[in-house]
């Protein structure tokens, strides 16, 4: 290489990562997904836009160039999935990756052949390639919308396998189908090539993160550069498994990377937070290489020369077949409506099918293996980016939009204690659309709970690591409802001077503990007292009693704050009539007082009102007085 030519390529990378980094700060600014800004940059950049990049610069270095970071991606959001999480919504996960991918596979596969005029092979290339989602644009999405944990385990797990596996799959159809010319093949050999590189993957994956893990456990890496040589090792690693799996079966590094990140993010290592700091700061800088590098080569002749079609594949993809997979995949569960909904209009592309397609493009282009390689080249690449630009544009960019207009952004709640005073109400929160999660240590209680659909975080609720774990820092309420006294004080404690939670809430099981609980600022429950009230009011208030047990199973009653403008003065027989049936204004609270209103009284600002009915018609009345006050 010409010493010109290595100045400019000096100054390209240069130009770009400092691109990428102002990229990533306006996303962490605006509170979107990177993607966003550096799909745009690298189109502003390229070629086509003021030419301060030139990709064409690396030449052939570049489908390398792009594999290797592809690999470091791939190996951060592999790291960050973590067992428990499976068991969060494990139904719904297993048939996001498997049923929902063949979904995605077939139903993109046949609009593209129908809509584009594509070859069989060509439209299955495509289809696995769209079938991919991604951590590169989940995790940011993750990051500004608090959704349940049950939704985000979701979509973190069906990202991060179906970049795997939808890489493997396009890489054994390309080569198997579209090289061959329209030749004949045998579906075994196809079966064969796929399990052939997910298989090498696999055993080169487990092989060196085993070797990682041994080292970091029983080698002394020197006391004062002990967590830098564990950062340099792993990463070390997860490229050496890569570039050996990938030696042998092309494109198996990407399975290898995947199965090392998980070894090696659920083996609980030594440095773990330094390693995962220091592994993210390097995928930052290695997407934004990549992405606005592949954004550089995209010409805008090649999303118009799809014309009409390529608008039916978006469409199609985006508001058909992912609403499609994601009810079939979540039947059954305990995902509500609007968490489907929201899973269904939330699935951008990413990296994964940007990078592939364009090396696809490049062999195409470069060894005219079949006729019209151009024609062929020229839709596979328009067609993948045109779907990620939209999807990203709409998904990713109004992500947050949406889940506050499905109003599936819940308030967090932490209840310490799984056994069945916990459960039962851990059930009700989360009929009530709340996103909770439960502290339990015992093994047995976790498996019931994680049975009955609960999202459970395993260890000691008085560890401090623990709670935070568990999202303490996020929550607005904690109950300890373990049934151990000393315990539910100490948590009630922690929850308010460490993480200065809203409402805290503790479990009295000793009746004789209330008033001391109290005296230290808890507000206290006992389990004793409750029980004995419940049973004297089926003495002596059978109808009462009888009327708030069914109110329990079929009704509720909620609270809100008046805040909104168009609250403010109305009279209770004007706000009255725009109710649903089936509800009732029973109380509102000023100022400390509490009482049953008349038709004439005025609302004020600050004012509680308590709505009292069937469960469905008080949360329509709260849509409609306060529609984010559930958020």
């Amino acid at each position: 290489m010409s010493s010109g030519a290595g100045a400019e390529l000096i100054y390209i990378v240069a130009a770009i990562i400092g691109i990428g980094v102002v990229s990533q700060v306006l996303a962490d600014r605006f509170q979107v997904p990177s993607v966003l800004f550096l799909l745009s940059a690298g189109i502003i950049v390229g070629p086509v836009g003021i030419g301060l990049v030139n990709p064409s610069a690396f030449g052939t270095a570049l489908s390398s160039i792009v594999g290797l970071s592809v690999a470091i991606i791939v190996f951060e959001g592999a790291f960050h999935l973590k067992l428990n999480k499976l068991r969060e919504a494990p139904s719904a996960q297993i048939r996001l990756v498997t049923l929902g991918a063949l979904i995605s596979l077939v139903g993109t596969a046949v609009v593209v052949h129908f809509a584009l005029g594509a070859s069989w092979g060509l439209s299955f290339v495509i289809g696995s390639l769209l079938v991919a989602t991604g951590p590169t644009v989940i995790t940011p999405i993750l990051s500004v919308v608090a959704v349940r944990d049950r939704v985000g385990a979701a979509l973190e797990t069906e990202g991060i396998v179906n970049d795997v596996t939808a890489a493997i799959l396009a890489v054994v159809i390309f080569n198997v189908v579209v090289l061959s010319g329209g030749e004949p093949f045998a579906p075994v050999e196809f079966v064969s090539e796929f399990f052939n590189r997910l298989g090498t993957g696999l055993i080169f994956g487990l092989v060196v993160s085993l070797i990682i893990w041994y080292v970091l456990r029983h080698v002394d890496l020197s006391r004062e550069n002990a967590p830098q040589n564990a950062r340099l090792i792993v990463l070390a690693g997860a490229l050496v498994a890569y570039g050996a799996a990938d030696f042998f079966a092309k494109e198996a590094g990407v399975a290898a990377v995947a199965t090392a990140g998980i070894v090696l993010g659920n083996a609980d290592l030594p440095y773990e937070e330094r390693i995962e700091e220091f592994k993210g700061d390097i995928t930052l800088v290695v997407l934004s290489f990549v992405f606005i590098t592949l954004a550089a080569l995209l010409k805008p002749a090649d999303l118009f020369s799809l014309g009409v079609g390529g608008v039916v594949v978006a469409l199609t993809v985006m508001l058909l077949l992912r609403p499609l997979l994601v009810f079939i995949s979540t039947a059954g569960t305990r995902f509500t409506r609007g968490e489907k909904l929201f899973v269904s209009f939330v699935g951008p592309r990413g990296i994964i099918p940007a990078s592939v397609a364009t090396l696809f493009a490049l062999e195409l282009q470069q060894t005219q293996p079949i006729p019209n390689s151009d024609a062929a080249a020229t839709t596979l690449i328009g067609t993948v980016f045109l779907v990620i630009a939209v999807t990203v544009v709409f998904e990713a960019g109004f992500a947050r939009h949406i889940a506050e207009k499905l109003n599936v952004i819940p308030m967090r709640v932490l209840i310490i204690g799984g056994g069945k005073v916990g459960r039962a109400l851990a059930e009700r929160l989360e009929d009530r659309g709340e996103n909770v999660v439960l502290i339990e240590n015992d093994e047995t209680i976790i498996q019931t709970a994680r049975d009955e659909g609960f999202t459970v975080h395993r260890g000691n609720g008085t560890d401090t690591e623990v709670l935070q774990a568990a999202g303490a820092d996020n929550a607005k309420i904690v109950v300890a409802a373990t049934g151990d006294d000393d315990a539910n004080l100490l948590i009630a404690q922690l929850a308010d001077s460490k993480f200065d939670v809203e409402t805290v809430i503790a479990r009295a099981n000793n009746p004789d503990n209330v008033d001391a609980f109290e005296d230290l600022g808890v507000r206290t429950i006992s389990s004793s007292l409750s029980t004995a009230w419940a049973i004297d009011n089926v003495i002596e208030r059978p109808a009462l009693s009888n009327w708030m047990t069914e109110l329990g199973r079929s009704g509720d009653v909620q609270e809100i704050e008046v805040t909104a403008k168009d609250l403010v003065g109305k009279t209770i027989a004007e706000l009255d009539d725009t109710l649903p049936n089936g509800v009732l204004i029973a109380l509102v609270g000023r100022d400390g007082d509490t009482q049953v209103p008349d038709e004439g009284f005025t609302l004020q600002r600050g004012d509680h009102i308590t709505f009292l009915g069937r469960k469905e018609a008080v949360r329509e009345s709260i849509d409609r007085c306060h529609p984010r006050q559930r958020a």
